[in-house]
């Protein structure tokens, strides 16, 4: 029980030096005995069981009820066959499954936090699995705790601990507190921090005295992965799909059934016929498909530096039409360099006085800084704000000694930095038992605290004039689109409360940093604007300093394009909800300004992604259709609350996911269409043939095997399609688009309707190339063989022929080329080639009941294979020419 425990307890029973840490050496030892700090999730189902699960659908029941009559009719051939139908179906089920397994292992990989520790005398970021008992944690507002620790430094740390105590409000935290009671309640316990809270304010250190399922969370793991699956929306949208099309199916299957029955058809046959037809016609295979072509698409995604941790964020990306982008690290480099300082002494240029000594004013302003910040810098190793660690560069680019800086100086209070004061204070005892409070942050709130200036190394007081000058430093760095910070001190001494830490302080100095724009952004927000998105850059930064950028990176071209967040806070919901638009940038706003304006775009009907990095963006990241967390500075609170997580911070990611996010959903309709039109067109043959007073056209087995190969293979290598180049060019989707908008729906009903009539015309070829009508009484069975034949090897070309033309719906083949999709290439290749093999293989020919064609037979369904293909590409050509 290490709440009953001091800290010195703690230290000693882990046997473990607060300044230093662990060794590597120690940390190996004690993961060999501890294992990695990770909770245990549910057991995974079993191959075997994943197989059986596929067998749980009433189709795959009604085929077992078609394997059984077979058996008793004695077609055992037939029952092999439909049987082998079930398994490959099953198999192509499990392979998926466990893919979709191996893909969300890795997504959980990816969401694993990072934790701040101390090892080896250094502090550096590691993977919070790789945490044993007894490292020193470094605790900061946004990161989640990775694991139970009793605190030995606490400065404001308040963490929020919903998720094991049910109390919704922070709780303050005391790292000197020891409570002797055992039975003290897990809420009281606030000298400990718990694995999966998260610290909402201040810092601390704590040492780690439980990991994994020896944590209190892990108590409560078991819940852990027994959330259930929620479907998409796409999801959703397809399964209604399925089932419309699954009752149409089944309602004209009945029919076909009970006019064969009428007809005094062999009904045992014609059950087979019916219930094939039925299999055949529904789209069993789409939800599959989708998980393929999701799955393909989300790993592509990742390979691009754009995680997406909720599935709905693909299809969702497909109709953004703005998207709201932090500048700094997104569209900016994320390196700030301190470039200018200004005191009392005047403008120091780092780019052009880099090779002149610093005057002791400088070096006193930098030196404040750096001990006014919670950053580190060792080499090119960094962690911290990019703005403390500018501070820090900037230090040992005038020659500060930043090691003996902190061997002669210690902090001994704080008061944190906050969005509403926009200030940070720290007291400091030096050497000679000297105190002192350095307070940096916005020039706007130092001057109000400020009552004097330091100049000719002396304090003076603050004049109008002194206030104008840096005043007006500041416009001019902001001008030059720099990021400026002021720095104040004032002395004091052991007993200065952080009441009284930011009072009568002595203005030092202001810098300058820029962060400039990425090379790769200005060409992403030309493509975005092309794709009929607009690009809004929403900042904490001056108004000057966001123009500035904006002009640059032709987001914005004059300053009524801006809008600060005072004159946001001036605007009713209404009036914001009026005027949002106007605007492409937001200056000087707060977290809770982002809130406002994603929701006042959203009721004007756009589709808005959202970026953030810190704790207080997470409420903007969920109200945004698509939340965006950065994976490199972002919080673990910001990542936890985002559709989609960037790896690179770079705003040029988000467009490539959007314009992948595009093509996903493109895809998936390409394969939605492709297996509509052929349902349809097996569909339009059996019931014209019927109709007529003709045999049936198909037999079971060969619907059967029409539907595991033509269907099945070019509708996958349909979704691995690499997408349309242009699809940046065209405008964002409709949120509510359905698939069968934009004369989808059209295509697939002529199309299906096409291939129908073609298979019914090399049906009846079959029979008038051995001199017969499929009307007449008494026809030899090989004469309806051949026929069957012909029109199974027309619809099999094509089915597979006309996928070639579903892969644009607005380019013909010449625009695209018919080599572009190598997959669907394979499939229609592999498609022919086993159609071959069923023909020329004597025990197949049998099993399927064929009949050898002759060379007219082959001609003639090469032919009219290739009629749909042809119509569709002349159509295509025509719309093109005409517009």
């Amino acid at each position: 029980m290490w709440f009953t425990k001091s800290i010195d307890e703690t230290l000693n029973q882990l046997n473990v030096d607060p300044q230093t840490g662990l060794t590597d050496a120690e940390a190996e030892i004690r993961r060999k005995s501890s294992g990695p700090n990770r909770l245990e999730s549910k057991k995974r189902k079993s191959v075997f069981q994943i197989f059986i699960s596929q067998l749980n659908d009433w189709l795959i029941y009604v085929l077992f009820a078609a394997v059984i009559i077979t058996i008793i009719m004695a077609e055992y051939i037939d029952s092999v066959i439909i049987l082998l139908v079930i398994l490959i179906n099953a198999a192509i089920g499990v392979f998926q499954e466990v893919k979709a397994g191996k893909a969300i292992d890795a997504l959980k990989q990816l969401s694993v936090p990072k934790a701040l520790i101390k090892r080896n005398s250094h502090v550096s970021e590691i993977s919070s699995e790789e945490l044993v008992p007894g490292d020193i944690l470094i605790l900061e507002a946004g990161r989640v705790v990775p694991a139970d620790l009793r605190l030995i430094e606490a400065v404001n740390l308040q963490t929020e601990e919903s998720a094991l105590t049910g109390e919704s409000l922070p709780v303050t935290k005391d790292a000197g507190a020891v409570h002797t009671d055992p039975a003290t309640p897990l809420g009281d316990r606030n000298n400990q921090a718990f694995m999966s809270s998260t610290v909402t304010y201040g810092r601390g250190i704590g040492i780690a005295v439980a990991t994994a399922m020896d944590t209190e969370v892990g108590k409560i793991a078991h819940l852990i992965g027994n959330e259930d699956h929620s479907k998409t929306p796409l999801e959703k949208r397809l399964n209604e799909l399925g089932k419309m099309l699954g009752k149409i199916a089944v309602a004209v299957c009945v029919f076909i059934f009970a006019l064969s029955w009428l007809q005094g058809r062999d009904l045992g046959e014609m059950f087979l016929t019916a219930v094939s037809l039925a299999v055949a016609s529904i789209p069993e295979g789409l939800a599959a498909i989708v998980a393929v072509v999701l799955s393909i698409g989300v790993t592509a995604m990742s390979r691009k530096n754009a995680i997406i941790r909720k599935l709905p964020a693909v299809e969702t990306l497909g109709s953004v039409n703005i998207i709201c982008s932090d500048k700094t690290g997104t569209l900016t480099q994320n390196k700030m360099t301190v470039t200018q300082v200004y005191t009392s002494d005047g403008l120091y240029d780092l780019e052009k006085d880099g090779t002149v000594a610093a005057t002791d004013t400088v070096k006193f302003a930098a030196t404040a800084m750096i001990l006014c910040s919670d950053a580190t810098l060792q080499d090119e190793d960094a962690t911290g704000d990019p703005t403390e660690v500018a501070l820090l560069a900037l230090g040992d680019s005038i020659g500060i000694d930043r090691v003996h800086l902190a061997k002669k100086t210690s902090r001994k209070d704080e008061k944190s930095f906050d969005s509403d004061r926009k200030m940070m204070s720290v007291l400091v005892h030096t050497e000679d038992d000297d105190y002192k409070v350095f307070s940096k942050g916005a020039l706007g709130s130092l001057k109000k605290k400020v009552t004097h200036v330091y100049a000719n190394g002396k304090r003076r007081e603050i004049t109008d004039n002194d206030l104008q000058n840096f005043s007006e430093a500041a416009r001019q760095m902001s001008d030059l689109a720099l990021r400026t910070l002021a720095v104040a001190y004032k002395p004091a001494d052991s007993d200065t409360g952080r009441e009284d830490m930011e009072n009568n302080l002595v203005l030092l100095g202001l810098v300058g940093m820029m962060d400039p724009a990425r090379d790769e952004v200005k060409p992403s927000i030309k493509m975005a604007k092309e794709a009929g998105i607009k690009t809004v850059m929403i900042t904490g930064d001056h108004r000057n300093t966001a123009l500035a950028i904006a002009k640059d990176l032709d987001i914005a071209t004059e300053s009524g394009e801006v809008i600060t967040g005072p004159e946001i806070e001036n605007m009713t919901g209404e009036e914001l909800k009026t005027m949002v638009e106007h605007y492409s940038v937001f200056a000087r706003v707060s977290p809770e300004h982002k809130v406002r304006i994603v929701q006042a775009l959203k009721a004007r009907g756009n589709i808005v992604s959202m970026t953030g990095d810190g704790v207080n963006d997470a409420p903007s990241l969920q109200a945004a259709d698509i939340g965006v967390a950065m994976g490199i500075t972002g919080t673990d609170v910001a990542k936890g609350a985002a559709d989609m997580i960037l790896t690179d911070d770079n705003f040029s990611t988000i467009v490539k996911a959007i314009e992948q996010g595009r093509n996903i959903y493109s895809n998936i309709r390409k394969a939605v269409i492709f297996l509509l039109t052929c349902n349809l067109g097996e569909v339009v043959l059996m019931v014209a043939a019927l109709l007529a007073g003709w045999p049936s056209p198909l037999i079971a087995t060969q619907l059967l095997w029409i539907n595991l190969l033509t269907d099945t293979l070019p509708a996958i290598a349909l979704g691995m399609d690499q997408g349309d180049p242009e699809v940046m060019k065209e405008k964002p989707r409709p949120v509510n688009e359905n698939f069968f908008s934009d004369g989808a729906g059209r295509s697939a009903i002529t199309g299906g309707i096409f291939i129908g009539i073609i298979t019914t015309i090399g049906y009846w070829y079959g029979y008038y190339e051995l001199g017969y009508m499929p009307w007449d009484d008494q026809i030899p069975e090989e004469v309806v063989k051949n026929a069957r034949t012909l029109a199974f090897m027309v619809l099999v070309c094509s089915q597979l022929f006309y996928s070639l033309g579903l892969r644009n719906r607005k380019k013909p083949l010449y625009k695209t080329g018919i080599f572009g999709n190598k997959y669907l290439i394979g499939a229609i290749l592999m498609g022919l080639l086993l159609q071959v093999m069923v023909m020329f293989i004597p025990v197949l020919r049998d099993a399927f009941k064929l009949h050898m064609l002759d060379a007219r037979g082959w001609i003639m369904a090469a032919a009219l294979g290739l009629l749909p293909l042809i119509a569709l590409e002349i159509i295509k050509t025509l719309r093109l020419h005409r517009k």
